[in-house]
């Protein structure tokens, strides 16, 4: 908290990020920062979320207001459960596709651009996918990506 109030001090605010083989990635783990802090805002990774085993929903309803940034990356969900289920790394399940754009995974991005909109967010939406640029082609997948949030949003 004194961090992000030096920062709002200066004109800037501070998001955290979850992320996988952090000290934060699961929902219990932003619960329990969001709960300890109250001026620190919250970067929203779908991705990380939910390949951590968690709804990115149930999070993005208990801190939507807190939401300063968001990044829209999709999991393919029996992926994320095998890589779970075996202890894999966190480089091989991201070279094993864990991760992709937004339509070509499992993440409800329908509710949770919905959620988003009722919580008043009008920030960027970020089109992330940590994949192998050798398996899929990053141009192509931020196209795809866009293209379905852009459908999705109805723009």
């Amino acid at each position: 908290d004194r961090l992000a109030q030096r920062a709002a001090a200066r004109g800037m605010k501070t998001a955290y990020h979850p992320h996988m083989g952090t000290v934060v990635q699961t929902a219990a783990d932003v619960d329990a920062l969001m709960a300890g802090t109250r001026e620190l805002g919250l970067l929203l990774d779908t991705g990380h979320l939910a390949f951590a085993g968690d709804d990115p929903m149930i999070t993005l309803r208990a801190h939507g207001a807190r939401v300063s940034h968001v990044h829209t990356k999709d999991v393919r969900f029996a992926v994320a459960r095998q890589a779970r289920a075996e202890g894999w790394s966190f480089e091989r399940a991201v070279r094993a596709g864990v991760f992709t754009v937004p339509g070509d995974g499992d993440v409800d991005f329908t509710s949770i651009l919905a959620e988003i909109n009722r919580n008043g967010y009008a920030g960027w939406l970020v089109v992330e996918a940590e994949q192998d640029p050798k398996v899929a082609n990053p141009l192509a997948y931020a196209r795809k990506g866009r293209a379905t949030l852009r459908r999705l949003l109805g723009a």
